[in-house]
């Protein structure tokens, strides 16, 4: 965790300089000094009230704890949104500049500022706005189709709906959890899978496990579910009681078959202990625990909440990889994250040999913003392959 913090403070750090650059192309001179103090203090402000409330928000109505936390995501979003825009106006300015500008020409900067600032700023802040809204409630389906040869009549058509990152607390509610999973049963999967990080709230988990054992008949070939690094964080004991008491299947290193036939089908799910690193694992021994009592001639799903397990899955000829953790960067463009590659998998769908890999955008997050990364419903499809 304290690397995990370092970083925190090394990108807050880095916004903020970059926001005292970006500042400089949009604001004239004579403002400029002002501006970048004010900027300041209402940083180092926020930073503190923010971590303030982490660490002593007990007895603060949970609505001010929420509108506070959002408010300092959509704020500082903003100042990231602004610093990719000004790096965008600059450098189409300098390629301008070389291309079609020859000999001095007399310019009114103070001008040029004025509008380019009349641009960018609202920009920035409508993208901060609706990433600390929209952005992260906006619910969307993706489908996908998984071609596996050999199989029978059984398996071909059989869906799977898959959540992760649920991260039940301050931002996301037992009642939203409840509509997300009336969402997801409305798609008529067979099975749903949930990769992990789910029970993140002491207080919640009991009833959350209790929620989600009700819609087992929702799905006919049942509910599963692997740990993620979060409940790991939490009481975990408490966490694994209170889903013995449910009808869902918990993959611990372990596996079930669902169905049976020429080519019966077999999930398999590893766990994820607190001791490992949130950024890298190594996960051999896990998995092969998980794989140990799977037929070679099974169709394998596995979970795993760490897309880690890609690679290894793989050489263990595992169809389906089902992975989260990553949240898909929780900011993109077009599809593809636009933060620094922390991860080998990031968002979406991968390919390593025959087997294919999903990283699931995650349906909550413990940093409430998202742009241009959605929550979602991944639906998996099995087709029969004549290859």
């Amino acid at each position: 965790m304290l690397r995990f913090w370092i970083i925190v403070f090394l990108v807050l750090g880095t916004v903020l300089g970059l926001s005292f650059w970006a500042m400089g192309t949009v604001l004239p001179a004579r403002w400029l000094a002002r501006g970048r103090w004010i900027t300041a203090a209402f940083d180092i402000v926020s930073i503190a009230l923010f971590f303030a409330l982490i660490r002593w928000h007990s007895g603060v109505p949970e609505a001010v704890l929420r509108t506070a936390m959002i408010a300092f995501s959509m704020y500082w979003m903003a100042k990231l949104v602004l610093i990719v825009l000004a790096a965008l106006v600059s450098l189409a300015r300098s390629v301008h500049h070389a291309v079609f500008v020859f000999g001095d020409t007399p310019q009114d900067m103070e001008r040029r500022q004025l509008l380019k600032g009349a641009a960018i700023l609202p920009a920035a802040l409508a993208a901060g706005v609706y990433g600390g809204t929209e952005g992260r409630t906006g619910l969307v389906l993706r489908e996908f189709a998984v071609p596996v040869s050999g199989i029978d009549g059984k398996l071909d058509g059989f869906r799977i709906a898959q959540l992760s990152d649920i991260h039940l607390g301050l931002f996301f509610s037992l009642e939203e959890w409840r509509e997300l999973l009336e969402q997801t049963a409305a798609t008529k999967a067979d099975a749903l899978a949930v990769t992990g990080d789910l029970f993140d709230d002491d207080d919640m988990n009991a009833e959350a496990a209790a929620i989600l054992d009700e819609y087992v008949p929702r799905f006919p070939k049942g509910i599963w579910f692997c740990f993620g690094n979060h409940e790991h964080f939490r009481n975990i004991s408490k966490t694994r009681e209170a889903l013995a008491r449910t009808r869902i299947h918990v993959l611990c290193d372990g596996s079930e078959q669902v169905i049976d036939g020429a080519r019966p089908l077999w999930f398999t799910g590893v766990d994820y202990p607190r001791s490992r690193s949130v950024f890298k694992l190594d996960g051999a021994a896990s998995l092969q625990t998980a794989m140990k009592d799977v037929p070679a001639n099974a169709v394998k799903v596995l979970l795993a909440h760490h897309p880690d397990f890609f690679d290894g899955a793989a050489e263990q000829g595992v169809e389906l990889v089902l992975s989260g953790h990553t949240h898909g960067g929780q900011i993109g463009f077009l599809g593809v994250p636009i933060v620094p590659p922390v991860f080998k998998y990031m968002r979406g769908v991968y390919h390593v040999g025959p087997t294919m890999g999903y990283v699931h955008s995650g349906n909550g997050s413990w940093f409430p913003y998202r742009l241009g990364c959605p929550p979602e419903i991944a639906v998996f499809t099995i087709r029969k392959s004549e290859t």
